[in-house]
Formats: structure tokens, sequence, C-alpha cells
């Protein structure tokens, strides 16, 4: 199991036991083949289709580099990741579910929490060198997200008892329609607390590219030395078992996130977004109450669920977990019904 400690001068590092893994033959005669200034190079060894200009179409094992750079900006804050470029090694996925993998391939263990407790007591008496998987924003399913200072306070928590967070970032922007705030606990914990982290990102949801599978994992080292060991191990993990990324997602996002217009017009379509999920959850929280039901990750039974779909057309997991995204003015009021109806058909 690794052992996370803070990010202080001369500590070290939770990627300490990760050796450099030599470049793939291959790739790394093509990458010597790029840095050569000479006007009629020739590049025989790669099997792969290329143009008359000799340019491929695909990307590189660790996904697109410029896709790469501004994903991390945006999420790390753009002064810090130009400050700190050098140990933050990043590597494209298939979205956030491939990023997650990829995390836990680079990582030994996972502390495994308790369902249904809110509150400190699992960072309180984890082991040290534990691995925790946090939800910057958004959390699924409950919907319910930390303060400032109660993130303040789990970071604490984190960094006393020698933690190791891995942070699960689908929703950046999507939550609250700014990134700043959304992205508050990852910079917290990395900037702020020092620690080492892992972020898994995916831009399936907050840029609508679901069919596109783009994600990133930055894994936030203590050491340039020791980012260029996890970049390694990242490109060897990743060529085993996906090669070269899908290109044409990591085109989009990386347009989206680098040009100015663009990115403010991506800006105005989250909050309004943002926006209209909120206002459906108050929606539903007001109907629900006029019915006389209270509201809480509505916890209604498998026989409930079963009943809404058999009797009133409405579909939701078997959890009872909902999505406010398929709310709307005009079905709100049917839903918060529909619920009243078949909570009180079980009390009968």
């Amino acid at each position: 199991m690794p052992h996370a400690i803070a990010l202080e001068s001369g500590a070290k590092s939770v990627f300490s036991s990760i050796l450099r893994v030599p470049a793939d033959a291959i790739f790394s005669l093509t990458a010597r083949y790029l840095r050569d200034p000479f006007s009629q190079k020739v590049n025989l060894g790669q099997g792969t289709y290329r143009d008359e200009h000799g340019q491929p179409w695909y990307l590189p094992i660790l996904g697109l580099a410029g896709f790469r750079r501004s994903a991390a900006q945006a999420v790390l804050g753009k002064t810090f990741f130009q400050e700190q470029e050098s140990k933050v090694a990043t590597c494209q996925s298939v979205s956030g579910t491939g990023a997650l993998h990829l995390a836990g391939l680079l990582l030994a263990g996972c502390y495994l929490g308790k369902p249904k407790v809110i509150g400190f007591e699992c960072p309180a008496s984890a082991a040290p060198g534990s691995v925790f998987v946090l939800h910057a924003c958004a959390h699924n399913p409950t919907g319910f997200d930390p303060t400032e200072d109660q993130w303040r306070e789990i970071g604490r928590l984190m960094k006393e008892r020698e933690l190791f967070p891995v942070f699960d970032a689908a929703y950046l922007r999507f939550n609250s329609g700014c990134l700043d705030q959304d992205a508050f606990a990852i910079r917290h914990f990395i900037q702020e607390l020092q620690l080492e982290a892992i972020v898994c990102i995916s831009f399936s949801k907050n840029m609508g590219l679901y069919g596109e599978r783009v994600g990133c994992v930055l894994a936030c080292a203590s050491t340039e030395d020791v980012a260029a060991r996890s970049l390694s191990m990242l490109e060897k993990l990743q060529r085993v078992e996906l090669l070269n990324p899908p290109a044409h997602g990591a085109k989009i996002a990386q347009l989206m996130l680098s040009d100015e217009e663009l990115f403010s017009a991506w800006k105005e379509d989250l909050v309004t977004m943002s926006s209209r999920i909120r206002s459906m959850r108050w929606a539903l929280y007001d109907q629900l109450n006029a019915h006389g039901i209270m509201f809480s990750f509505l916890r209604l039974s498998p026989q409930i669920v079963q009943d809404l779909e058999e009797n009133h057309h409405i579909y939701l997991a078997g959890n009872s977990r909902i999505s406010m995204a398929g709310l709307n003015e005009s079905n709100v009021g049917y839903v918060a019904g529909a619920i009243a109806a078949c909570v009180r058909r079980t009390l009968q």
C-alpha cells in the first residue's frame, strides 16, 4: 500500500517506489525523429499510415499534449500549473472511468469506507497510506457537497494522518457554473496543503462529449524526478491497454479550453445548465413538501421505484437516485405527485 505524505521540502513521495520505465522502442524512435531538425529526415520505423507530408492520423500514447496541458491548467489554475508543470504527470484517458482505472493501476491499495457513513469518521480512523477517492464536486449519488470549511477539515485530517487523495472530477463547472468553486477542494489540497494527489478528469458531461470519451489523469508529485517516473509508468500502462487514445474529442476539448471566445461561451452555457438543474432541485423539493413528503436522496424502497415505473412511467435507478437534469417545469409536478401517491400506497 502506498504511503502518502505532505509535499514538503525533502519529503518522500507516494510515488517513490515507481521506477522509470523505458519508452516504447518504436515510439521513442519516432520521438527522436521529431526532434531531428534535418529537413529531409524520413521515418521508416513506425508501422502506421501517414499522409503525403509524413503526418500521422493518431495521437501518441500519452494523448494530445495540448489537451493534457489545457486540462491540467484549467483544473489546477493557470499560474500554479505554469509554475509546477514539471511536477505534474498527465495522461489522456478514456473519459473519467479510464482516468480512475489508470490511477488505480498506479496505486497499490484503496481504503473503502462503510456505505452510508457521513462525516469524518473514516478519514480519522484510516491507516496511514490509505487511499481515498473523493468527488471534487456534485457528489454522485447523494448530490451533497462539503462546504469550503468542511473541505479544509477533510484536508487537515488527510494531511495529519498521511492519507492519499484521488479526486474524481466528473462535473467540474457543471455543479455551480464556476470552475474555481467546483475545483476548490483539488486546489486547496494540492496548492495550500501541498499534498500529492491524483486528479481524474472527465469532459463527458460538462462538454457534452459522452460519445467521445474525453478524460485526463493528473498525478501531482513532489519532485520533477518523481513526476517523470510517474509519467513513464502511465505511458507503460496506457501502452499495454490502449496504446493510442481517441483523437477527435480531445481536439474538441482542447479547442474549447484554449480559445477565449469558445471558453467564454462554454462558461455561459454551463451557468445556464447548472442554474436550471438547481432550480429543478428546489422545485421538486417544494412539490414534495406540498404533498407532505420529506426530500432526502428520496430513499424510496425498491417497491416504490417499481411502482413509479409500472404505474406512472417514471424511471429511476433502483436505489432511488435521480438525475435532476431529467426534470423540467412541465414534469416536476407530475413526478412529485406520483412519488407522493406511491409512498402513500405503501403506508396503507
